[in-house]
């Protein structure tokens, strides 16, 4: 068991910590969140160094990665770039912050930069109760859910700083003295990307596998194509690099790459078999209907906040399985559109 396993099992904040090759990792706390921090690394080069994944803006998170550069016997102004594995502010919020430090670049893959900019020019709650809608939630449902976010509605939905540099599949992170390399695993967001360091047998793999809880995979906000394909593919391609090390961006290190990644698979392969039997004893159903027919980590009525990612996981579920011809819609009373099941193989 390593430093950050054993840290997590016991709840407490693991150390900044020197790992192979020069690399740092440095845990940004998020306050009031089960995964309690982000895991961000520092990538030393010739001329400077590369932060990945930052972390969520708050003055902890400030302060805990300003302590793990000096750790790493650097400041701010070290910085030379930010890569971003996704957007999401508990990985991407303290990019402007450390970018206006640092005179840093920020780099994305594009795919990630384009869902980014529709978020930002929507209303958040309107783009939430909208999003919500079309699944059929109930409008006291999302009232509920509107009130409970409160302000963290415009939190998620908060402008987070633009990239200069777009990397794409394959690309090398413009680092002197590193060969750090882009690979796009879309799912968790539409241009999510692992970095893979083959000099020390390591991949960063920000929330695309992570050691122990499966990533959220639900259609997104901003819209895009069947995530869980597109995830499932990924975790595919990931699968290739079981010999590194796996730095995720929560939770701890580990080994095993390949077999994680099947895990999750035969994860998703199960809850696709357990959406058409649920569709299969409804007759027809409306996404929400199938979402309150799932196992969840806690009982349907109890789910609160955490109805959003389950409905939104939900529709990615339905959306593979329509794609795959075991689903289809029909319209229903004053033209809902209902979920039926065209096959029954649920063994599959």
């Amino acid at each position: 068991m390593n430093v950050q396993q054993a840290a997590w099992r016991a709840r407490t904040l693991p150390p900044v910590e020197k790992l192979a090759a020069g690399l740092v990792s440095v845990p940004v706390p998020i306050p009031n969140n089960p995964l309690r921090y982000t895991l961000s690394y520092l990538v030393p080069g010739d001329d400077g160094l590369v932060v990945v994944d930052p972390g969520w803006d708050s003055d902890a998170g400030w302060d805990a990665l300003t302590a793990g550069l000096a750790a790493a016997g650097a400041t701010a102004a070290d910085v030379t770039g930010v890569v971003l594995t996704h957007v999401h502010p508990d990985h991407h919020g303290l990019t402007a912050r450390l970018r206006d430090a640092s005179g840093a670049w920020v780099a994305m893959h594009p795919a990630e930069r384009r869902a980014m900019l529709r978020d930002r020019a929507a209303e958040p709650a309107e783009a939430l109760g909208g999003y919500l809608r079309q699944f059929q939630v109930p409008e006291e449902r999302i009232a509920g859910l509107l009130s409970a976010f409160g302000a963290a509605v415009g939190t998620l939905f908060a402008p987070l700083a633009d990239a200069d540099v777009m990397l794409n599949d394959g690309d090398l992170v413009p680092l002197a003295g590193r060969r750090l390399r882009a690979i796009w695993t879309p799912g968790h967001t539409p241009g999510h990307l692992c970095l893979l360091d083959d000099g020390a047998q390591m991949l960063l793999t920000g929330d695309h596998v992570l050691p122990r809880i499966s990533p959220n995979i639900g259609l997104q906000i901003s819209g895009g194509d069947d995530p869980l394909g597109q995830y499932l593919e990924s975790l595919g391609k990931v699968a290739g690099y079981d010999e590194c090390e796996a730095l995720p961006g929560h939770e701890y290190r580990f080994h095993g790459i390949a077999a994680r990644a099947a895990e999750l698979g035969e994860h998703h392969r199960q809850r696709c078999r357990e959406i058409l039997a649920a569709v299969d004893r409804l007759g027809a159903a409306t996404v929400w209907q199938v979402a309150g027919e799932l196992t969840w980590s806690r009982p349907w009525a109890e789910i609160g906040p955490m109805l959003v990612g389950a409905v939104a996981e939900t529709a990615a579920h339905v959306e593979l399985l329509v794609r795959a011809g075991d689903l289809t819609h029909k319209p229903g009373p004053d033209g809902i559109p209902l979920l039926v099941a065209t096959s029954l193989d649920l063994g599959r």
